[in-house]
């Protein structure tokens, strides 16, 4: 009888322990040392402790992992949703999928526009997997960027600092972080490889002076973030050359000098306020010039100053008759505009690079040719109004040139 009672007794104890285990206390046991921290992702929970480096790392790898763990939770998977006509199924739904990158504690996110372009229905998912119904706040096909925003009630948001492409170097180290094929949170690294690129993409978009990189670049990662060195945003990955459609090396980006303006006037008005010069203009070609001889061979000639537009307000004069040069006839008469705010100007692209950098309001200094003399003015840019129709040539004179 004794040793029955002892039995239950030693059970009861081994019960007790057991369930001490289980219930995850285990008293008088002091906890084990924190592991050291190396680099913290933005805005992380200060009490979730990042893993240390392995050891043996270079320089250029630790700061990889440490550029990618500070800023892979700002960056977000962008799943949208619109409607397309079947002709055997009628409104049939279909998905699409990009990056961002989270800019504010606002919830304002950047991507592209023709990652959300006619969706019915965004949606955001964020590193940790929340997921949020996103709405679009303003959109600008011009230069292929648009801005979400997300509701959080949970607290902070990881966010990602802008930095400056102004002075960047061909060869200078680069990250790329995005969704390709849906894989989330994906990192790829890569140099430079050439800047200022005019590219045009498939809608017929032109980004202007984008950044070419060899980081690997794929379908999904449209929106996110190209990074430099430090963990601020250089740029938006956009679009690739490819042949088959997958990554072979060659990845353009839009730069943040574009970017800054575009997300303060998509955020706080929807839209894009661009400054308008109030001008249609002809490029140059040295032999056209010679034929009309002209003072210059290379600049934009004033087709037409719109009336009461900033450039006629300030008094440059469009043409004001017709040649015709072999096959091609030219409105001619008017000033030459050879510079921009002391910019060399050989293109139509030259004076649109100078307005990028502008807002409506601001002054440009405008250097230009009429009757063989070289004068300067200064134009107080206007917002840009609505397209209208192309002017006509009509009732001027129209005169013809000797030669082809």
């Amino acid at each position: 009888m004794r040793s029955r009672i002892w039995v239950l007794l030693i059970l009861l104890l081994g019960v007790g322990v057991l369930g001490g285990y289980w219930a995850g206390s285990r008293p008088n046991v002091p906890p084990l040392p924190a592991p050291s921290l190396t680099s913290q992702p933005a805005n992380a929970d200060p009490a979730t402790p990042v893993p240390p480096m392995p050891p043996g790392l270079s320089e250029d790898e630790r700061n990889t992992v440490e550029v990618y763990e500070r800023a892979a939770s700002a960056v977000v998977n962008v799943t949208t949703r619109t409607v397309e006509w079947s002709r055997f199924y009628g409104p049939v739904p279909v998905e699409g999928s990009g990056s961002g990158f989270i800019v504010n504690q606002e919830g304002h996110i950047v991507t592209n526009f023709h990652v959300v372009a006619d969706a019915r229905q965004v949606q955001v998912t964020l590193a940790d997997g929340r997921s949020f119904d996103a709405k679009i706040v303003g959109a600008d096909p011009l230069t292929d960027l648009a801005v979400l925003k997300i509701e959080s009630e949970e607290g902070t948001l990881p966010t990602l600092p802008l930095g400056n492409s102004e002075n960047l170097r061909v060869g200078q180290k680069v990250l790329a972080i995005g969704n390709p094929f849906g894989f989330q949170g994906t990192l790829t690294t890569g140099v430079i490889s050439a800047l200022e690129r005019s590219i045009r993409t498939e809608s017929g978009v032109l980004l202007d002076e984008a950044i070419q990189t060899d980081a690997a670049i794929n379908r999904g990662n449209s929106g996110g973030p190209l990074l430099d060195s430090q963990g601020r945003v250089i740029g938006v990955n956009t679009i690739i050359i490819s042949p088959t459609g997958g990554n072979i090396g060659i990845g353009f980006a839009i730069p943040v000098s574009t970017l800054e303006p575009i997300l303060n006037d998509l955020i706080r008005f929807g839209r894009v306020r661009r400054p308008w010069l109030g001008i249609s203009g002809l490029e140059l070609v040295p032999a056209v010039a010679r034929r009309l001889r002209l003072p210059v061979t290379q600049g934009v000639l004033v087709v037409e100053a719109v009336p009461g537009g900033p450039a006629d307000r300030a008094g440059l004069r469009g043409g004001d008759r017709i040649v015709i040069v072999g096959r091609y006839r030219f409105r001619v008469g008017g000033d030459i505009i050879v510079a921009v705010n002391g910019h060399e100007v050989k293109s139509r692209l030259d004076i649109t690079r100078v307005l990028y950098r502008k807002r409506p309001g601001e002054r440009v200094e405008v250097t230009f040719y009429r009757d063989g003399e070289r004068r300067t003015v200064e134009i107080v840019l206007a917002e840009r109004p609505a397209p209208r129709k192309t002017i006509s040539a009509w009732p001027l004179r129209e005169e013809r040139t000797s030669g082809d």
